[in-house]
C-alpha cells in the first residue's frame, strides 16, 4: 500500500509504506492462486518444460484476460492499470506455480517489465499495433539488446541506424532473445538499440537510440533457435537486420538517447524477475518439507538434521529478506512514477531519484537468482538421487533460475557494479 499524495507533489509529507496486503491485493493474488491451480499446475509445467517452446498460448491469453500481464501500463492506454507493488506480489505468485521461471520471464520480465516501458516511449502507432495486442495475449512483445560482440559492453554494440528521408536504415544482429519463435508464430517485435553515431570518448552509452522492429519486416532474418539448458517453453533466438527500413515512428524516444529509455526497462524487467525468485523459493521450500520429514535416513527423518535444519533456516531467512527488498523497491518505483506523471512524463521524480532506485533493483538482481539458485541446489541434494529426477520440479528450477544468474535481464557481475557505482561514484567505474 503506497500513503502518498495522488497527485505526486509529496515534498514535506512523510511517505511510509504499510507491510499490510490490502484487500485489493489480497483480492487479485487470490485470483491469480486460484487460476494457476487449474491453469499451471505441476503436470503442466513439466509438460512445457518436457515438450518446450513455442510458450502455450492459452497461458498468455488466460492470464492476459485477468490483466496480470502488463498490468502496469496506465488506464489511459487501455491498460489494467496494477501498481508495480501489486504486479510484483503477482509475480510472486507466477514464479511458485511455474518454477522452471519459464512463464515469469516471458510474461514478467519481458512482456510486462519491457512492455510498460515500451508503451510509456513509443508512438500511438505502435502501441495500437503492437502493445494493445500484446495486452490481449495476440502478439508477443520482448527486448533484444544484446549483440554477438556485446551484451552487458554496451560499448560494443555494432548495430547500426542512418536517417534516408523519413525512414531509418538499420543493420546489424542481436542474439540471445527470449521468444523468437513466438514473436514469429503470434506476430510482434522487439525494442532494439542501435548506434546513430559514434560513442563520444569515455561516454560509450549516448548516441544509441531505441526503436520497436516488427519481426516480420522486410530483411529481418530470424535465426534458428538455441537449445538452453533451462526454461524450455520459451524460446531463445537472434535475428539479423539486413537494410531494414522503419518509418520514424518506430523510433522510441527521442534521438540518441536510448541508453537511458534502455536502462528504465531493464529496470522494471529486474523487479519481475526478482520477485518471481521469491516464488520460486518459496515453492521450493514447500517441496522440500514434506520430503524430508518423511524420508527416513539411519532410523531418523531427514528433517531431524541439524545440517538440513540449518540450510532449510538460512534459505527461509534470506527469501524473507529478498520478499522485503522486492516490495519495498516495487513501492519506491510506484512513487517514482507517480511524481514523474503517468501516463505523460510531466515532472521529475523527487522522493526517490531513478539512480537510487536502480541500486535497490540491482541488489534484489543480484540476489534473487543466485538465491534460487542456491536453494534448489541445497533441496537437490537433500533428496540425493530423487533430486536428480524429473519426479520433482527442483532439477528444473535450477536449470531456470541458472540463466537469471548468468546474465538474462543483466548478469550478477554487473549489478555488483552498478550497487558499486552508487556506493563509491562513477570515478571508481573499472572500465573508465
Amino acid at each position: 500500500m503506497i500513503v502518498a499524495k495522488p497527485d505526486g507533489k509529496n515534498e514535506g509529507k512523510s511517505i511510509m509504506y504499510d507491510f499490510r496486503e490490502s484487500d485489493e491485493q489480497k483480492l487479485i493474488v487470490n485470483s491469480v492462486k486460484e487460476w494457476c491451480e487449474k491453469n499451471l499446475t505441476a503436470e503442466k509445467v513439466r509438460e512445457m518444460d518436457d515438450k518446450g517452446h513455442p510458450f502455450p498460448k492459452e497461458i498468455v491469453e488466460g492470464l492476459c484476460k485477468l490483466g496480470y500481464v502488463m498490468g502496469p501500463v496506465p488506464v489511459e492506454h487501455d491498460g489494467p492499470g496494477i501498481d508495480w507493488l501489486t504486479q510484483g506480489m503477482i509475480a510472486e505468485v507466477i514464479g511458485y506455480y511455474d518454477p522452471t521461471a519459464a512463464t515469469a520471464a516471458a510474461l514478467m520480465a519481458v512482456e510486462t517489465g519491457w512492455g510498460f516501458t515500451l508503451d510509456r516511449h513509443c508512438s500511438d502507432v505502435i502501441r495500437e499495433r503492437y502493445v494493445k495486442p500484446a495486452m490481449k495475449g495476440k502478439k508477443f512483445v520482448g527486448v533484444a539488446t544484446t549483440e554477438p560482440g556485446g551484451g552487458s559492453d554496451v560499448a560494443a554494440f555494432k548495430s547500426t541506424a542512418v536517417k534516408a528521408g523519413d525512414e531509418w536504415v538499420i543493420n546489424g544482429e542481436k542474439t540471445f532473445t527470449s521468444g523468437t519463435e513466438e514473436c514469429k508464430e503470434w506476430g510482434g517485435g522487439y525494442w532494439i538499440n542501435v548506434r546513430t553515431g559514434s560513442p563520444p570518448p569515455g561516454a560509450h552509452h549516448r548516441n544509441m537510440t531505441s526503436f520497436f522492429l516488427p519481426i516480420d519486416a522486410e530483411g529481418v532474418e530470424v535465426q534458428k533457435p538455441y537449445r538452453d539448458a533451462g526454461r524450455m517453453s520459451i524460446s531463445t533466438g537472434g535475428f539479423i537486420m539486413d537494410d531494414v527500413r522503419l518509418p520514424d515512428e518506430y523510433r522510441l524516444g527521442d534521438v540518441d538517447y536510448g541508453f537511458y529509455y534502455t536502462m528504465e526497462g531493464f529496470d522494471n524487467a529486474r523487479m519481475m524477475i526478482g520477485s518471481s525468485c521469491v516464488g520460486i523459493i518459496q515453492r521450493i521450500i514447500d517441496e522440500a518439507i514434506p520430503y524430508i520429514k518423511a524420508r527416513e535416513v539411519f532410523g531418523r527423518p531427514l528433517a531431524k538434521y541439524e545440517a538440513i535444519q540449518f540450510e532449510l533456516a538460512e534459505i527461509y531467512r534470506e527469501m524473507e529478506a529478498l520478499k522485503l527488498m522486492t516490495r519495498k523497491t516495487a513501492w519506491m518505483q510506484d512513487i517514482r512514477y507517480q511524481e514523474e506523471g503517468m501516463p505523460e512524463r510531466i515532472a521529475k521524480a523527487t522522493t526517490f531519484k531513478p539512480k537510487e532506485i536502480a541500486k535497490w533493483i540491482s541488489l534484489i538482481k543480484w540476489k534473487g537468482p543466485s538465491l534460487a539458485l542456491d536453494a534448489a541446489k541445497k533441496a537437490m541434494l537433500w533428496f540425493g538421487a530423487a533430486g536428480y529426477t524429473k519426479d520433482y520440479l527442483l532439477e528444473a528450477a535450477w536449470r531456470g533460475v541458472m540463466s537469471y544468474v548468468i546474465g538474462a535481464e543483466g548478469g550478477k557481475n554487473i549489478q555488483k557494479l552498478v550497487v558499486a557505482r552508487e556506493l563509491l561514484g562513477r570515478e571508481y567505474l573499472p572500465y573508465r
